[in-house]
């Protein structure tokens, strides 16, 4: 594999409710522009001006608009909430769907996660469309999720199925205040006729100790689904390998879960060229956090470790420690300065990767990087 390009996208402003640029989503449209997304914030763990940032390329990447941030976060039930991620899916042509995040901001004085009870602020999903790639937007309308009404955070776009239904990825959380433990689960939801209803729904994990958290779905070109998760062993407070789990009938059934063998927070896999093989970029946290991808063989099954190739070196100490509790780890994770990488296909094949990073916590900024497959 091979660099081809890289830059910044939403750059730091130390000082501002953008010094914190952080979890960034990318699609590219059919007539090749490029949009990419991010939370930007005064802080990491904050919440002071919190919101959703947006930008374009029409240039693969050398120049990028002025970052923008269309979306308005609605009152919900009578609440007051923000905008805390921004996912994107090109639909054809010029239409865009963004996947909104939204959290409860009634008593701005809470945290996101409760430590005592390990629930989590309201959240809820919302839609967007564009007809024009991306300039102007609707508004903004909720996803009814049920049978699910705890917390359900995003954890991706939406993804389209060779049938035509819309894949709605979020995972289950608790309420704020619930003292029951935390079983944590990804979910799927599945809409027919674009979003209006959803009626389907496929629990891909859910396991009172293990952890399949921030679950990256990818629909492969013969209408697979491969899903990969960022791996917790909660009763031992420590992270696992990157496992994933495999559909083959449009997420009604799924393979047993699998040890990738992989370290680290993965993004969706990627298909390269017609033999086959799959990329996974990643972030390793194993020592000095980076940016690393590898290429799979098998469809996922195995990802040998002489195809590792790294994208970004932070040279920072190492930002995981030996953990009692999941407080611990939610502690910890807030802390990370280099995190969360999305990719997304460019039209002859190359990947196109976005990512955090910075020298602290709350200093980070988004970077883009266009990498070729070498080996075909």
């Amino acid at each position: 594999m091979k660099i081809l390009s890289q830059g910044t996208v939403f750059p730091s402003v130390p000082g501002t409710d953008r010094q914190s640029c952080a979890f960034p989503q990318v699609a590219v449209l059919p007539g090749g522009r490029w949009l990419s997304a991010c939370r930007a914030c005064r802080t990491k763990g904050g919440k002071d001006g919190q919101h959703v940032l947006l930008s374009v390329s029409d240039d693969e990447g050398r120049n990028w608009s002025p970052p923008e941030s269309p979306f308005t976060a609605p009152e919900l039930d009578g609440r007051p909430g923000q905008f805390r991620a921004l996912a994107l899916t090109a639909l054809g042509g010029e239409d865009v769907l963004a996947t909104l995040y939204w959290v409860d901001h009634s008593d701005p004085s809470l945290p996101f996660f409760n430590e005592e009870t390990e629930g989590l602020l309201d959240s809820r999903i919302l839609l967007s469309r564009s007809a024009d790639s991306g300039a102007t937007w609707n508004l903004p309308a909720r996803v009814d999720t049920a049978p699910f009404t705890v917390p359900t955070p995003i954890t991706g776009p939406v993804l389209l199925l060779p049938s035509g239904e819309w894949i709605c990825q979020f995972e289950l959380n608790k309420t704020y205040y619930d003292p029951a433990p935390w079983v944590h689960a990804s979910v799927l939801l599945f809409s027919p006729d674009e979003g209006r209803t959803w009626p389907r729904h496929a629990v891909v994990t859910r396991d009172p100790l293990i952890f399949y958290w921030d679950q990256r779905p990818q629909v492969l070109r013969d209408g697979s689904i491969v899903d990969v998760f960022w791996t917790y062993d909660n009763p031992n407070a420590r992270y696992l390998n990157i496992h994933a789990r495999a559909s083959q009938d449009d997420g009604r059934g799924w393979s047993s879960l699998w040890d990738t063998g992989v370290p680290g927070q993965p993004a969706p896999v990627l298909e390269l060229g017609r033999d086959g093989r799959l990329a996974m970029v990643y972030v390793d946290r194993s020592s000095a956090p980076a940016i690393r991808c590898r290429t799979s063989p098998d469809s996922g099954r195995s990802w040998p470790e002489s195809t590792v190739f790294t994208l970004y070196e932070s040279g920072l100490a190492e930002q995981t420690t030996a953990k009692r509790e999941m407080a611990d780890a939610w502690s910890e994770m807030g802390k990370f300065s280099v995190g969360l990488p999305a990719t997304a296909a460019l039209r002859n094949g190359d990947m196109l990767v976005v990512y955090y990073a910075g020298p602290s916590t709350d200093h980070t900024e988004v970077r883009w990087m266009r990498i070729t497959d070498t080996e075909e």
